[in-house]
């Protein structure tokens, strides 16, 4: 279940109307009440959840969702304790019974500081606003005209610069977010329906654990469902770009112009060279260093420092820079006829 802070549930919806709403044919259980969504893996007997890759298949034979969304060749490998819908695009499907159940909590009023703080040591410099909910702990800085979102929790001795938006999220103590950094934006995920892309509901936190920096416009995007975490002590430079379901160890350095894709696991202790890349569902395993500019592709071992584009390990990546170098000059200028 989205974390209610943060999210509205609706009213829950009978399967055969959902199935009627988002284009889908309920092929059973059209009876059944669904009041939330949920991926495969966590979803409950009330959630609704959707296969849309076969390499979810096991997922999809072990779900406890009380009814899953599935292309029609798909039908017969859904729990037979399951209601099934079937549709040609289950995530877009899937995205719009989303938004059916779930709203996202409006800025629809504000609170003053002395509603929101621990006690008076809080500042909260002018024109910034606190939405319903808030929470700050003391000893903590709010910048101008910064805006905190409702039900965002801010911890002890944290300095939130000017002109920063923090939404959907929970923030340890000691945590610096510089000028114009955005965290919890809706991560980037779209998919494909009839009528063209359609944007998919990010419906997770972030969590920004004790000792955490941020640099000046940097962007951290909340999880699709799941949580976006930035562990202790993580320094993130300028222009830092972390997606959503990244999950980022403790004492990680990231160098400015660093771009994080959706879904990364960083062990602890990794380093990032600046204008690092990093594709999305990878893994860099503790120690790691990525140098600055690399291009990350692969998996990177514990304790290996990769480079290059694609990145490989840096003994090679030199063997073969040096090997190209030799060759190039090998080539002699062609003679004059």
């Amino acid at each position: 279940m989205p974390d209610p802070r943060f999210f509205e549930t609706l009213s829950p919806l009978s399967v055969a109307d959902l199935a009627a709403r988002i284009g889908g044919e309920v092929e059973r259980g059209g009876d059944r009440m669904v009041a939330s969504v949920a991926p495969l893996s966590s979803a409950d007997g009330g959630a609704i959840a959707f296969l849309g890759d076969r390499k979810f298949a096991a997922a999809l034979a072990t779900t406890q969702a009380g009814c899953v969304i599935v292309p029609a060749e798909a039908k017969d490998a859904a729990p037979s304790s399951a209601a099934v819908i079937i549709s040609r695009t289950p995530q877009a499907s899937w995205a719009k019974a989303s938004l059916l159940l779930h709203r996202p909590m409006l800025l629809d009023a504000a609170i003053t500081r002395d509603e929101a703080a621990e006690d008076d040591s809080v500042v909260v410099e002018p024109g910034a606003i606190l939405g319903q909910g808030v929470r700050i702990g003391r000893g903590s800085r709010i910048g101008a005209n910064s805006v905190i979102a409702p039900g965002v929790q801010i911890g002890r001795d944290c300095v939130i610069g000017a002109n920063v938006s923090v939404a959907f999220a929970l923030i340890g103590d000691r945590v610096k977010l510089y000028a114009g950094a955005r965290i919890g934006e809706a991560g980037f995920g779209a998919t494909g329906t009839a009528a063209g892309a359609m944007d998919i509901p990010q419906l997770g936190r972030v969590i920004l654990q004790d000792g955490v920096t941020v640099g000046a416009n940097s962007c951290i995007d909340r999880g699709a469902y799941d949580d976006t975490v930035i562990g202790e002590n993580t320094k993130i430079d300028n222009l830092v770009m972390v997606g959503h379901n990244c999950v980022i160890g403790r004492n990680n350095l990231m160098a400015a112009n660093t771009g994080i894709s959706g879904s990364v696991t960083s062990g602890d202790n990794v380093i990032f060279g600046g204008k690092a890349g990093i594709g999305d569902h990878i893994t860099i395993g503790e120690g790691a260093r990525v140098a600055a500019g690399a291009g990350v592709l692969a998996d990177v071992p514990a304790g290996e420092t990769w480079s290059g584009y694609p990145a490989r390990p840096i003994r090679q990546f030199l063997r073969e820079t040096v090997w190209l170098a030799k060759q190039a000059s090998s080539k002699k200028a062609p003679k004059e006829s």
